[in-house]
Formats: C-alpha cells, sequence, structure tokens
C-alpha cells in the first residue's frame, strides 16, 4: 500500500513546487521533461520552451527546483485552447485512463474556480494569473509522475499536513487583492484540508498548486503517518524568502494493509476531533449538579454527564464529564471552576464518529386531530448510496402531543410508525 504525505511545515505549494518535489521520487526524470517541452507544438505563441530540473541549496539542504524559460506572444488563452491542448498532450503520451481524468479535473478545477470568483461562465473567463503554459507543464508534469509510480490505483494514499497561506496582499489584473488569492481560497473550499494564515505576508499558495493538491483527495495528518520509508525528496518555488526556505517535502513509503483499509471504509468521512472535560467533586449538592447541567445546556456543548463515583476518602461523588469542540474547551473550563468551585478539570483530545442528520416535519392524525412532528434521520453516504441508521420522532413533540391526548408516549409512537416506515424508504 504505497503513500505519499505532502509536508509544507516550511513551505507553501504551487504547481512548480509539486513537480519538482515528485521528479525527486523516480530513477530518471529526463524523459518526462523531455517530453513537455512538446507543449510548445501545442500551443499557439510559444516561440520557446526549455525546461531542467535543478540542484540548489536552501539554508543548506538541496532541492529540487523547476527552471522554465518561456517566451511566447500570447498570455491570454481561453478554456477551450488549454483543454485541447491538455487532451492532445495526453492522447499522444499514452497516460492511464484514472491519469487523463485526474488531468482534466485539475484544470477544470481552476477554470470553476475563476468562473465563480468573476462570476462568469467558463468559456468567458481568461486566466490573467496564470501563464498558459506554465499551468499545462505542472498539470502534465505531476500527472506523468504519478502516473509512472502508480499513484492512480485504487490502493495509494495521500496525506497532507497543515497548509499556510502566506498572508499581506498581492497586485493582480483585477488590482490589489488579498492573500490567499480568490481563487485559491474557492479551490480549498470543501475540501477537508486544514489551512492557516502565515507564517510571512506572501503569497504561499497558488491556484494550481491547491488545484492538484485538493483533486489527490489527501487525509489530513499533523505528523507523517506510519510507513516504510521509501524515499524523502523536496522541491522549492522561484522565490526567496528570509528565514523560510520554502521547501515542500514529499514523504514516500508504504503504509500496512490494515490501516489503509480503516481510511478506505466509509465511515472514515465521519470521525472528527472533540475535546473532553473531566472533573470529580465529592462536596456539591444535587440543587448545585442540577443547575450546572442547565447552565451547560445553553452553551455550545455536544454532550455532558454526571457519573456516580467514590473518591480517595471512601466518600460519594460525582464524575462530571463534558464532550465539546476544541475552540471551546478553556471557556468551559473556566465555567466549570466558577460554578462548582472545583480545584482543577482535565482535559484531553479525542476522535469520535458522529453520522449525518437532518430534521424532517410531518403530520400524524390521532383520533380525528392532526398533529405535527419534527423527525430525525440519521444517515451514512456511501458514494452515491445512503445507510439509514435511524429514524426518530423528537421526544419534545411527543411529550407536548401526550399532554394534549391523554395518551402515553409509547402510544403515540404506534401512531408514528407509518410515517417513520415512509421516511426510511425515500431517504433509502
Amino acid at each position: 500500500m504505497k503513500s505519499i504525505y505532502f509536508d509544507l511545515t516550511n513551505s507553501g505549494i504551487s504547481g512548480d513546487m509539486v513537480l519538482a518535489s515528485l521528479l525527486g521520487l523516480i530513477p530518471d526524470s529526463t524523459q518526462i521533461i523531455t517530453n513537455l517541452k512538446d507543449l510548445k507544438k501545442k500551443l499557439k505563441g510559444v516561440s520557446k520552451l526549455e525546461l531542467d530540473l535543478k540542484i540548489v541549496k536552501k539554508m543548506g539542504i538541496e532541492t529540487n527546483r523547476l527552471e522554465i524559460v518561456i517566451e511566447e506572444s500570447k498570455t491570454h488563452r481561453s478554456p477551450e485552447d488549454l483543454s485541447n491542448a491538455l487532451d492532445e498532450y495526453l492522447n499522444e503520451n499514452h497516460f492511464s485512463n484514472p491519469a487523463k481524468e485526474f488531468a482534466r479535473k485539475v484544470l477544470s478545477t481552476l477554470f470553476k474556480a475563476e468562473a465563480e470568483v468573476h462570476g462568469k461562465l467558463i468559456e468567458n473567463i481568461h486566466l490573467h494569473e496564470l501563464s498558459s503554459v506554465d499551468t499545462l507543464i505542472d498539470i502534465l508534469g505531476v500527472t506523468n509522475v504519478i502516473d509512472t509510480i502508480g499513484g492512480f490505483d485504487t490502493d495509494f494514499s495521500y496525506y497532507c499536513s497543515e497548509i499556510p497561506l502566506g498572508g499581506g496582499k498581492i497586485k493582480s489584473a483585477h488590482g490589489i487583492l488579498p492573500i490567499p488569492a480568490p481563487a485559491t481560497v474557492k479551490i480549498l473550499e470543501n475540501s477537508n484540508l486544514s489551512v492557516k494564515g502565515g507564517p510571512i505576508e506572501m503569497e504561499l499558495v497558488t491556484p494550481t498548486g491547491a488545484a492538484l493538491l485538493v483533486n489527490l483527495h489527501p487525509v489530513h495528518s499533523e505528523f507523517v503517518p506510519s510507513m516504510n520509508l521509501i524515499k524523502m525528496s523536496c522541491g522549492t518555488g522561484q522565490k526567496e524568502f528570509n528565514a523560510f526556505s520554502n521547501t515542500l517535502r514529499l514523504f514516500y513509503g508504504e503504509r500496512k494493509h490494515l490501516m489503509r483499509s480503516n481510511e478506505l471504509h466509509p465511515i472514515s468521512d465521519y470521525v472528527e476531533e472533540v475535546s473532553i472535560l473531566e472533573t470529580s467533586v465529592d462536596d456539591v449538592s444535587g440543587e448545585i449538579l442540577g443547575n450546572f447541567v442547565n447552565i451547560l445546556g445553553n452553551e455550545d456543548v455536544l454532550d455532558i454527564q454526571i457519573i456516580p463515583s467514590i473518591t480517595k476518602k471512601n466518600r460519594p461523588g460525582h464524575v462530571i464529564k463534558i464532550i465539546c469542540e476544541p475552540s471551546r474547551s478553556y471557556d468551559l473550563i473556566l465555567k466549570t471552576l466558577r460554578e462548582l468551585g472545583t480545584l482543577g478539570v482535565r482535559f484531553y483530545s479525542s476522535k469520535r464518529v458522529c453520522v449525518d442528520r437532518k430534521s424532517v416535519n410531518k403530520k400524524i392524525e390521532i383520533k380525528g386531530k392532526s398533529y405535527e412532528l419534527n423527525f430525525k434521520i440519521s444517515f451514512i453516504k456511501k458514494g452515491e448510496k445512503t445507510e439509514i441508521i435511524n429514524v426518530k420522532p423528537e421526544f419534545e413533540d411527543l411529550s407536548a402531543i401526550s399532554k394534549d391526548t391523554t395518551l402515553t408516549v409509547k402510544e403515540i409512537l404506534f401512531y408514528c410508525q407509518n410515517v417513520i416506515e415512509k421516511l426510511y424508504k425515500n431517504y433509502l
């Protein structure tokens, strides 16, 4: 089970950086670079195209850098021109079908981002911020290397660290824009990748770099995942920064089958990180504990439990356990200290699986009278299919109907069965 980890601890990401680092993973990059020079024939207006992979030193460490020399008379090309050139190159150089699909998706991602940012139809956009030839070199070069190492096989996995976006402003064809550029932000939206600003006030992520990364669908990992390391390769771009090497590192290795199978499991998409806060009390009354639960009911907590216990002094006590979003930890710890007077609160990170859910309002009829209830539907998406976990009417609605009808909640549930069955079938 082969894998690549993108380590952006001390770098951003651009198309040429990805290509330079990937070329270091194969024994001989000469043929790929030679083939890329043929792009000169695919795009009108290109009089000169030279490519070379150089070894440079960044903060004393040797790293790859792609040197590109382009002379062209045309800088604005339509999406149709670029798509035709890309397809012609793919068909002439015997790429696999998954590789062709990847390359087209990357280019399409760039088109869609530009179109959405500028509010235009794709066929009407011009990639002002992208050199047409550079873009195709990066996409096709990266696609070629990944295809060569089997990176489009179903058992090949990708991982990525947190992505530093840089900061400040950049001069564009549309004026001064904030960093990251709007197109880059649009590409990273809904990608499940973890991003952050800084650490310097410069552009660190380009649209092409973002599009390449997003379409590999890497799993976020703070550190290099467990693997038998085959090779580590570094790549850098053209920009030079003080005290920031901007060196992208790729860790290429082999992972155990069990780890990979877990990540392929559909439930893995529902894993999220939470914080768990705990404290033990043996001198707090039931009234105060009940009031504390009511107070936290108005806060952004995911769950709260009070568990009976015996303390070290053989006194009866309680363990209070609060599950919350990590960003809420300190606020809730302070509230716990103040409300309960406890001397300390333990907290730690954990992972949980939390499936999708939605609420649907439906009517039921009881003894000739119509009542509205909210039904909570929980489910798991498996590609195009949906697995229903549960369909359940909200207890507060059942309780309100019970008071109005004098029927028990259990009796009212019998009236709900027909609606539950219909909802179950409709959402399959």
